[in-house]
């Protein structure tokens, strides 16, 4: 067998083509379902890139699709990917040689623990960390922020769903240091879990946060931060606690700052409550239009679903935390569901803040009072059959 057949027959033949890069996936795991966050990560990059030498870690390369794409599309100075497992390192050197020639390469085989301790230890930082992890990620939280520079980046996931939505209480403790219950926003609440981790290493060590987005698919929970020299006395009422009652539906909120009695709902039912984790903002509205503005200059690089995703979360910065499904809304009422576009105009028409959840469709962001939100929904209905 020649060199170029036995290489592919070692790697692993099949291909894969995203944004402006060709590269071979292996035999490991590698999902095409995940552009979206690939694409947003592409941006992200970009966006970075313009305001100066852009230096990438990749700590959980894979096929090293998210290396690639940030030297040859978003103009990365610097590449780093790593990969702990060494019998992907062929394949890792393989698809970066796509990487065009001004772009420093760095390829290596450690741990993430490993990786993090070097770059303390020698203190090397990065304007962008992406940390694409497989589980739950809090345990690396603390070493990835040191390798953050000061207004840099951490593009965090975690596959980890089953204790922050809730499913796996003991978990959830073990894991995040929270109480996780369940949800009808459960998605926005692993969301929630996860960054209220990482706003309690950043203040530990002296920094602040700043979200730049949140999503999910139901699956993989991703949130890409910035780290700020300090925090701001104010961020500290973004870590809170949420409760909801499982009785009557209705939702509170609570920093940790002012935290007091509960008030009871009229149900007086047992109130399940979640936290310490962030109450604050999901979204960064400045730094979306931003990316935005980088995915029409990069043609190929969005996806149309990476665009609407893009779209969706530029239109609901994630405040207040409050969400419920119209299913939920409609199961409250005996009713079929209200159409969510009416309904959040009928409430802000009341003075209160509604809009569409970006994090998971079909469902209503509100500071109405629970018992206002079931009455306009009421109204509405009746309104509509009465034609």
């Amino acid at each position: 067998m020649g060199g170029e057949g036995a290489l592919n027959s070692q790697l692993g033949a099949l291909h894969h083509e995203e944004g402006a890069v060709r590269v071979r996936v292996g035999e490991g795991f590698f999902r095409p379902a995940s552009r979206p966050s690939r694409d947003l990560g592409v941006l992200l990059a970009a966006d970075l890139a313009a305001r100066g030498p852009l230096r990438v870690l990749d700590v959980m390369a894979g096929c090293g699709i998210r290396a690639l794409r940030y030297g040859q599309e978003a103009g990365a100075t610097s590449v780093w990917a790593n990969d702990a497992d060494p019998d992907r390192l062929a394949l890792l050197q393989a698809n970066l040689r796509g990487l065009p020639a001004p772009v420093t390469r760095r390829i290596t085989a450690a741990t993430a623990q490993n990786l993090f301790a070097g770059c303390l230890q020698r203190q090397e930082r990065f304007e962008l960390v992406d940390l694409d992890a497989f589980g739950c990620p809090s345990a690396l939280v603390p070493l990835a922020l040191e390798a953050v520079a000061l207004e840099g980046v951490l593009y965090l996931a975690s596959t980890d769903g089953r204790a922050p939505t809730g499913h796996d209480r003991p978990a959830a403790i073990r894991r995040l240091g929270a109480a996780a219950r369940a949800h009808p926003a459960s998605w926005e609440l692993a969301l929630r879990l996860q960054l209220g981790v990482v706003a309690r290493a950043a203040w530990a060590m002296g920094r602040g946060i700043v979200p730049l987005f949140s999503f999910s698919e139901g699956r993989t929970f991703r949130t890409a931060v910035r780290l700020t020299r300090s925090a701001a006395a104010a961020d500290l009422a973004h870590l809170g606690l949420i409760a909801h009652c499982h009785g009557c539906g209705d939702q509170q909120v609570q920093n940790l700052l002012q935290l007091g009695r509960w008030t009871m709902c009229d149900c007086a039912g047992a109130l399940s409550v979640s936290g310490p984790l962030w109450i604050g903002a999901l979204q960064d509205p400045a730094a979306l239009a931003r990316l935005q503005e980088q995915g029409q200059k990069l043609a190929g690089s969005l996806s149309r679903p990476s665009a609407r995703l893009l779209d969706r979360l530029a239109g609901d910065p994630g405040l207040p935390a409050r969400c419920w499904p119209v299913s939920e809304i409609a199961r409250r009422l005996g009713s079929g569901p209200p159409r969510l576009e009416a309904l959040v105009t009928r409430l802000r028409d009341q003075g209160f803040t509604a809009g569409a959840s970006g994090v998971m469709e079909a469902q209503l962001r509100s500071d109405a009072p629970w018992s206002r939100i079931l009455e306009t929904a009421r109204e509405l209905g009746d309104a509509r059959a009465a034609k």
